[in-house]
């Protein structure tokens, strides 16, 4: 079979593998998506085709296969390990304490004594605590990936310090 032929081919079940991804993610977006990266494999993977043999078959094992994998991939990612000693991530409540009077007390608290810190080393634990990573912080504050963990280090130790005496 040609590639010409094969591409002719696949586009004819365009719709069915359209169909089955929406069955298997429940979400248009992502289904589109899936269909997308099936195209792609089957494409790229056009030389392990056999000819004469079900081609609908062959596509459809390949989403189903891209989609297990992609499942696993972000189980995976969102497993959080705790490797402490006594399980200490595992064992947190998970009752939120937004909307608690001592809770809303405890964070203008804390918000105060970081505004009481200089500039320098405020601004790197503030982005770092808004989910920056440290060479993103660095590249944005033009320092070493070195300075800006230090001044995050020291800065978290002088926010413990001030609230132990508060």
């Amino acid at each position: 079979m040609t590639a010409l032929e094969f591409n002719y081919k696949l586009l004819g079940l365009q719709k069915n593998l359209k169909y089955f991804a929406y069955t298997l993610t429940s979400n248009y977006e992502d289904a589109q998506d899936l269909v997308q990266e099936t195209f792609l494999k089957a494409i790229t993977n056009r030389d392990k085709f056999t000819d004469n043999t079900n081609l609908k078959a062959w596509t459809f094992t390949i989403m189903k296969n891209t989609f297990i994998n992609n499942y696993r991939q972000n189980v995976r990612n969102n497993t959080i390990l705790d490797k402490t000693d006594d399980l200490y991530y595992l064992n947190l409540s998970q009752e939120s304490s937004i909307g608690l009077p001592d809770s809303d007390y405890s964070l203008k608290e804390i918000k105060k004594v970081i505004e009481g810190i200089s500039e320098e080393q405020r601004l790197p634990f503030e982005m770092y605590n808004n989910g920056y990573k440290y060479k993103e912080i660095a590249e944005k504050l033009n320092l070493s990936i070195g300075t800006v963990k230090s001044r995050i280090f020291f800065t978290r130790k002088k926010l413990m310090e001030a609230l132990k005496s508060a």
